[in-house]
């Protein structure tokens, strides 16, 4: 396959450039590691600061993409880059979905599986079958098969009119020629795990990005903010700010969105849950330009309470969970009980972890641009959705040049 322009990561920086690139006319690939397009947008319950719910955008970015011409591969991961500007060669393993084209997503595959596996995109807070549609509004609209959990017994075969699902699906090796090639790998949400000391192995001490799915209406808990521990609503809940992140140890940067994301997660909360009280354990507020309005709003909350000091400690204690913190503002040390503890962990890059051969990466494992090669949105450094989606752009003004020469 030939195409002047290769994108990687289909999340919303991957989606607006590819878009954008095939609108103005040149041909595009689009290369997606998951089973389907949107990234960790598709996962948000709302966008800050307008409290809207991403799918809206979704959903035309999607629209735009059935009208172009553009070239998409979903559950496939780029190996190798090979090549100069102008004449790049691109390795690509493609994973088998197990379900093709002919899939009409009438669900009667998933009825008859009896294999459950957790939920990656609810970050393991739910459950699917073994065969599953990955979300609402996934694209392609097709079911996959997690060959980590499936047994091939064989009756979500057997149930399919359409001919669909195909067991025996093998891997595939591709090699697609670019003149450039357009980074938007995306992030993984920092591993709480490894944050030894803010008690990640609790059920009642979650990230933020299991706040989102837990506030949305499409999640484990259909919408409502619950304790995981015992389905009760939290009344207190505290927020561990740069959990992880500006930490040597850890994340030595600042994410740039976790404050704004957690003053979203707070009004989740209070709307919800009207006699709740939030605190928000913090170093210093980051609300740059128009998000100052947003940051005003969450502090007239009298039940939002910021506190400016970070979180030492996470412990259980009584079936409460206990937060040690100092207080900067007055030199005391904090203890809090909270029915819900809300880490704020950072960005981390995927190809920190997850590199593909021929790239250029920084210490942190962000990609550093060369020609040809233009990194955009969180692949080359933290970023908001907004920030994301004008990175892309430019990533694409910079990719036409070089396919123009």
């Amino acid at each position: 396959m030939n195409v002047d322009i290769l994108v990687i990561g289909g999340g919303i920086s991957g989606l607006t450039a590819a878009v954008e690139a095939a609108e103005t006319g040149y041909s595009v690939a689009l290369i997606e590691k998951n089973p389907y397009l949107g990234g960790r947008v598709a996962q948000l319950t709302k966008y800050f600061p307008k409290m809207c719910p991403p799918y809206c955008g979704l959903e035309i970015f999607l629209k735009r993409l059935k009208n172009c011409d553009i070239k998409v591969i979903t559950n496939a991961k780029v190996k190798r880059v090979e090549g100069v500007a102008g004449n790049f060669n691109v390795f690509i393993e493609k994973m088998p979905r197990f379900v093709n084209e002919n899939c009409t997503a009438c669900g009667e595959c998933e009825k008859v599986c009896l294999i459950e596996r957790p939920s990656e995109f609810d970050f393991g807070l739910g459950k699917t079958k073994a065969i599953y549609l990955p979300h609402d509004m996934a694209y392609p609209y097709i079911y996959a098969i997690d060959p980590n959990a499936c047994n091939k017994c064989g009756e979500c075969v057997k149930v399919c009119r359409y001919n669909a699902i195909d067991l025996e699906d093998q891997p595939e090796e591709m090699t697609i020629n670019a003149k450039a090639i357009i980074v938007a790998t995306g992030y993984n949400p920092y591993d709480a795990n490894k944050l030894e000391t803010l008690g990640f192995e609790n059920p009642d001490v979650i990230t933020n990005m299991m706040m989102e799915r837990l506030a949305s209406p499409n999640g484990p808990t259909k919408g409502k903010i619950l304790r995981l521990s015992d389905g009760k609503e939290p009344k207190v809940v505290a927020f561990a700010q740069c959990a992880g992140s500006r930490d040597e140890n850890h994340l030595p940067y600042c994410s740039a969105i976790c404050c704004l994301a957690t003053m979203k997660h707070a009004l989740y909360i209070r709307e919800q849950i009207p006699d709740s009280k939030v605190y928000i354990f913090y170093i210093d507020v980051r609300a740059y330009g128009r998000y100052e309005d947003f940051l005003k709003r969450v502090e007239e909350d009298e039940n939002i309470v910021f506190v400016r000091g970070k979180v030492a400690k996470v412990e259980s204690r009584d079936g409460k969970v206990v937060v040690h913190a100092e207080d900067t503002l007055t030199g005391k040390r904090t203890e809090m009980e909270a029915d819900l503890v809300v880490l704020a962990v950072g960005m981390q890059p995927t190809t920190a972890v997850e590199r593909i051969e021929g790239l250029e990466y920084d210490d942190y494992g962000f990609v550093i641009e060369k020609e040809g090669i233009i990194p955009c949105g969180v692949a080359r450094m933290p970023a908001d959705v907004a920030m994301s989606n004008r990175d892309a752009t430019g990533a694409v003004v910079k990719a036409i040049q070089v396919v123009r020469g």
